[in-house]
């Protein structure tokens, strides 16, 4: 089955990637989308936002509701890498797979459409906006009702640390709550060359720096997953300017809520006690982002059984949690779920490069496992006991 629609996702994928648009903005992505949809038989179409598509189908036979979602939204990045399909949109690159994502499950929409006959229950295709922006579109999609009577709901990743041809997948806790943190510090400025005179947000913004790592290294359980990360710290004109203060934000990342809300008070009496030991003052504030992905026990191990009978054994492995995050996490707040990584690296084909890279690809190839996987869960799922 997979077969006859390869070249169609491969052709998609490339067409989305040279049409990249990034969150909240997929007009005309969300357009392509529900074009290619309508082509297809036996869906009923909805457009709940502007930028994103629900595709249903209803099965021939009584059972249960599937959901299964891709995300469409590209990153703010420049692309550099030197192909045929090069993003066409200055400042926009699909540089985490969102892409390949829509294509598959587009793939997957229209072998399923196709069996409507075989088919028990209903599938709702869901086709997400801004995945990469908070608050996410899935957080939107959900309080659209758009999982409203699903039983169960299965998304996947194409997944750089996997190898291609291969998924990774497990039960519980599988990616971080990504939150993000942004802190001022408010000195005094003046002259570099009369720093007793100031208040030196620089210095005491180094310190504050160095003294937030022990949140991870000493406040922490060492068991416990946990990343603490200042990406940014600005501040200052001229090499003789002691500036007036300096601005930092960065994310932490933990799959426990009690450690996300602890985080952040530890956060703020080691800002607090540093700037006021320095005659400084600050602002602090903490953002959480989504929740954590943890896959459900049941789900998971009926997306193992369906992938191993279609793959083997050998292709569906083990996969460890990652820090990073994802707004699947959304729909798993009103339905149980499963999100599993599909593996895109081959070092023989030059795809070594991460997520959010400006040379991130994916081996092609990975497509038609994805498409697959979509398709033999979809099959079965209605069905359910």
């Amino acid at each position: 089955m997979v077969a006859s629609v390869e070249q169609d996702v491969i052709a998609w994928r490339r067409y989305l990637h040279e049409h990249p648009e990034i969150s909240f903005q997929e007009v005309a992505t969300a357009q392509f989308v529900y074009d290619l949809l309508s082509t297809f038989p036996n869906l009923t179409l909805t457009r709940p936002t502007k930028t994103s598509v629900i595709a249903r189908l209803v099965g021939a036979r009584p059972g249960k509701v599937l959901a299964l979602r891709a995300d469409m939204d590209a990153l703010p990045i420049e692309e550099e890498n030197d192909v045929p399909y090069r993003s066409k949109n200055p400042g926009a690159m699909h540089a985490c797979g969102h892409d390949g994502h829509t294509a598959m499950l587009l793939g997957a929409a229209k072998i399923l459409a196709q069996h409507q006959a075989d088919i028990a229950g209903e599938i709702v295709f869901v086709f997400q906006h801004a995945e990469e922006l908070l608050p996410g579109g899935a957080a939107e999609l959900v309080e659209k009702g758009v999982l409203r009577g699903v039983d169960a709901v299965v998304g996947q990743h194409l997944w750089q640390p996997v190898p291609s041809q291969t998924i990774g997948l497990r039960a519980g806790a599988l990616m971080a709550a990504p939150d993000t943190f942004y802190i001022t510090i408010i000195g005094k400025g003046g002259h570099a060359a009369q720093p007793h005179f100031n208040v030196d947000p620089i210095a005491i913004g180094a310190q504050v720096v160095t003294n937030l790592q022990h949140v991870a290294s000493r406040l922490t359980d060492p068991l416990e997953p946990f990343v603490l990360s200042v990406t940014k710290f600005v501040g200052g004109t001229a090499d003789n300017v002691i500036p007036g203060s300096v601005e930092m934000c960065g994310t932490v990342r933990t799959f426990k809520d009690e450690l996300r809300d602890e985080a952040a008070v530890w956060m703020e009496r080691i800002i607090r006690g540093v700037t006021e030991a320095h005659g400084a003052a600050y602002q602090f504030v903490y953002e959480k982002g989504y929740r954590p992905v943890v896959n459900d026990e049941q789900v998971t191990a009926f997306v193992r059984e369906v992938l191993e009978e279609a793959f083997g054994e050998d292709v569906v492995m083990p996969t460890v949690p990652t820090m990073g995050g994802e707004d699947f996490s959304a729909y798993q707040t009103v339905a149980p779920g499963t999100f599993f990584f599909t593996g895109i690296q081959n070092e023989e084909k030059g795809i070594i490069y991460p997520h959010h890279h400006p040379r991130f690809d994916i081996d092609e190839d990975a497509l038609r496992v994805g498409v697959k996987a979509f398709v033999a869960i979809g099959l079965r799922f209605g069905d359910r006991d």
